[in-house]
């Protein structure tokens, strides 16, 4: 049995599909392969019918002549290039989420924020056919761009994906008994409002990872998590990823890398009735705020995504009208 999308990746390069191309200067661009149509640059043009039908790895000249390697964009390049609304996690940081949370073959995920579908993708690969993905976003106009992202990388619906449209809180316990769920995954502004749907779902052991973008969040939800008292110790960390520049000798960092991009933390679920150990550490004066500290979007540093931008993106994608003119709240399985 072929599992989903992999029949995508194999082959001659085929109509429809998208194609990187990489010119000598090592500049990207990302087009999806139709008969009859030509790929334009001040540098001259090429014909889409030069790659049809060839095999991946091929090279094609423009009529300025430059050389275009051509191959099938990887799940990194995909995501870094694919229309968005809402701003993607980056490669670098779903690789730890997969790895950190131990998403495997198999398991049951649930993931809220869906945003663009960027991590949606890591996760369905990392569960495969026989697991489950279920992804609940408030936001329907994301949804459907997600949607649109997902469906276009694997060629179409994913047997293990249900996205549904909603708060975590309310959906949450309408699609999952309470302790069955393997993994949970939370890219969301204030993901501490949903520490007690989450507990509620999670089995024992079982996994909780966040994706936040500030301090003053990471803080917060750590504190929660702690107060709650059916989680372990939270851990924490950020990574930055530098490229190196390959040339003969000239072997040196390059002067341009990904820095912050955002915090994970994890925790795990504790047995029901048992106490997580107590913290031997004295925290530091002044390491606590006052009660009733505002938690707004603004103070958190959260950029909002013009209306503007989304509608754009969404009839790029073709992802016009509510999904399956599905009511807030019901799930959508993407068939």
């Amino acid at each position: 049995m072929t599992s989903t999308g992999a029949a995508q990746r194999r082959g001659l390069l085929r109509e429809g599909e998208r194609v990187q191309l990489t010119d000598t200067r090592g500049r990207l661009h990302t087009v999806t392969l139709a008969a009859g149509a030509t790929f334009h640059t001040h540098k001259g043009y090429f014909r889409h019918d030069e790659l049809i039908g060839a095999p991946e790895g091929s090279v094609v000249t423009s009529s300025g002549g430059v050389e275009y390697l051509a191959l099938r964009p990887l799940l990194a390049d995909a995501v870094l290039s694919m229309p968005r609304g809402a701003a993607v996690v980056y490669p670098k940081d779903a690789g730890q989420v997969v790895t950190m949370g131990d998403i495997y073959p198999g398991a049951r995920v649930v993931e809220a924020g869906v945003g663009s579908g960027a991590l949606t993708m890591s996760l369905l690969r990392a569960v495969g056919d026989g697991g489950s993905l279920h992804s609940i976003e408030r936001r329907e106009d994301f949804a459907a761009i997600a949607r649109a992202n997902v469906e276009t990388f694997f060629g179409g619906p994913h047997p293990a994906w249900r996205l549904s449209i909603g708060d975590l809180a309310d959906v949450l316990p309408t699609v999952a008994e309470p302790g069955t769920v393997d993994r949970v995954v939370l890219d969301m502004l204030a993901p501490w409002e949903n520490v007690d749907a989450v507990a509620r779902a999670l089995a024992p052991g079982g996994v909780l990872v966040t994706y936040v973008a500030t301090t003053t969040q990471l803080s917060r939800l750590a504190e929660d998590l702690r107060a709650d008292g059916r989680f372990t110790e939270p851990q924490a960390w950020e990574s930055m990823v530098r490229g190196w520049h390959l040339e003969g000798l000239a072997v040196r960092p390059q002067h341009r890398m990904i820095g912050h991009t955002g915090f994970l933390l994890t925790t795990r679920r504790m047995a029901d009735g048992v106490a997580a150990p107590e913290r031997r550490r004295r925290p530091a004066k002044g390491s606590y705020p006052a009660d009733g500290a505002a938690w707004t979007p603004e103070e958190l540093g959260e950029r909002a995504v013009s209306d503007k931008k989304v509608r754009r993106v969404r009839r790029d994608l073709g992802a016009t009208g509510r999904p399956d003119d599905a009511p807030e709240g019901e799930v959508l399985s993407g068939s």
